[in-house]
């Protein structure tokens, strides 16, 4: 990386309004950028890096206070063999994260472990905060220049990334659909976790896009029988698209589940959940509540059924895999899962970036909502 940037130790100098600020985190390997000011990490080394603004200017949404956002301007390096520029194509809300984090309920223990790979600024507020990021290289080697990529970057016009960081995209996949890999990347994760075997019943409690695409990918399983359950009824149309069975909470549910995946992010569900589950089966927890409490009774069937709540989170991958597999093989593979076509009942919705700011709060407050993209010009 050093070399790469060909990096000058930090020295404090007056803000030049026709250069940018660019900094290495050397203990984290995270890139901040401000115009004019250097972002110091107390007690670790930086290095700054000045160019001339590239036109047009790039924008990042930035979430600035509780329910509020805006577009901030944001700079460049210049791009080598080892940093990419990219212009973004598409990239996708993470409704579940993402309102947490625009409505400041990211608890402050947490503030370190749920950082994003490229977050800017900390929690709770101002921060640029996102993670499924489809763009084209505009300039990096030349054999790379084209090449669509995804990349776990936040909602930006343009931006700049290591190179290692930028996944290559199959032909196959299309821009809107490969936004879902983070959330594919989740659900391989969280199967990792649960080691299903063939012919198991499975229950995924929760039918956002974490959940559709644990039953999709679990249905794929031989002789697995899989449903997927969701207050919304609506949610069957899209059940129907990805050929899986589905119930409401008020229609007949499978029991003596050998595993059951919560992902609603209510204790409603993970009560429910509970409830699915066989005798010493397991219960995985994929939901992150942030600072909201969760109410759940253990005094029934959770004792005497020797049921296991068994968390997955997808920050690390998997210990049934983490010898032979590293972030990037996995990221890769997850985006080559979303091939199917049928994937894209997943993506219901979209807004042009310049509209995010004043359009978030209704987005992230829509009820029974799936992936919502935001496209670029």
């Amino acid at each position: 990386m050093l070399a790469a940037f060909k990096a000058k130790k930090t020295q404090r100098r007056p803000a030049n309004p026709e250069s940018v600020a660019f900094v290495v985190d050397l203990a984290t390997g995270r890139i901040a950028s401000d115009m004019g000011n250097v972002l110091q990490a107390v007690g670790r080394a930086s290095y700054r890096y000045s160019m001339q603004d590239s036109s047009p200017k790039p924008q990042a949404l930035w979430i600035t206070g509780p329910a509020l956002a805006e577009l901030r301007p944001a700079s460049l390096p210049p791009a080598d063999d080892n940093t990419l520029h990219v212009k973004a194509l598409t990239s996708g809300i993470s409704r579940g994260t993402e309102s947490l984090v625009f409505h400041g309920k990211v608890p402050k223990s947490e503030w370190t472990r749920m950082r994003c790979p490229f977050q800017d600024g900390e929690f709770p507020y101002p921060v640029k905060y996102g993670y499924a990021m489809v763009g084209r290289i505009e300039h990096g080697p030349a054999d790379r220049n084209g090449e669509r990529v995804f990349c776990l970057y936040p909602h930006q016009s343009r931006f700049a990334i290591p190179a290692a960081s930028a996944i290559l995209i199959p032909d196959a996949v299309s821009d809107e659909r490969a936004v879902l890999a983070a959330q594919m990347e989740t659900a391989m994760n969280a199967i990792w976790d649960a080691a299903p075997r063939i012919g198991d019943r499975i229950a995924i409690v929760g039918g956002g896009v974490a959940g559709c695409l644990l039953a999709y990918l679990c249905a794929r399983l031989p002789g697995a029988e899989v449903t997927l359950i969701d207050i919304n009824p609506d949610r069957r149309h899209t059940a129907d698209a990805l050929d899986i069975s589905f119930a409401t909470p008020a229609e007949a549910l499978p029991s003596g589940c050998d595993l059951v995946f919560h992902a609603s992010g209510t204790g409603e569900g993970l009560q429910l959940a509970l409830s699915l589950a066989g005798l010493e089966a397991t219960i995985i927890e994929m939901s992150w509540y942030g600072s909201q409490p969760v109410m759940v009774e253990l005094g029934g069937a959770f004792h005497s059924q020797r049921l296991t709540i068994l968390s997955s989170q997808v920050g690390t991958v998997s210990p049934a895999r983490r010898a032979r597999w590293d972030h990037r093989r996995r990221l890769s593979k997850a985006l080559s899962l979303c091939a199917d076509p049928r994937l894209d009942v997943l993506v219901a919705d979209e807004t042009p970036f310049a509209e995010v700011p004043a359009r978030l709060p209704e987005i992230l407050g829509a009820p029974g909502a799936l992936c919502h993209l935001i496209r670029y010009s």
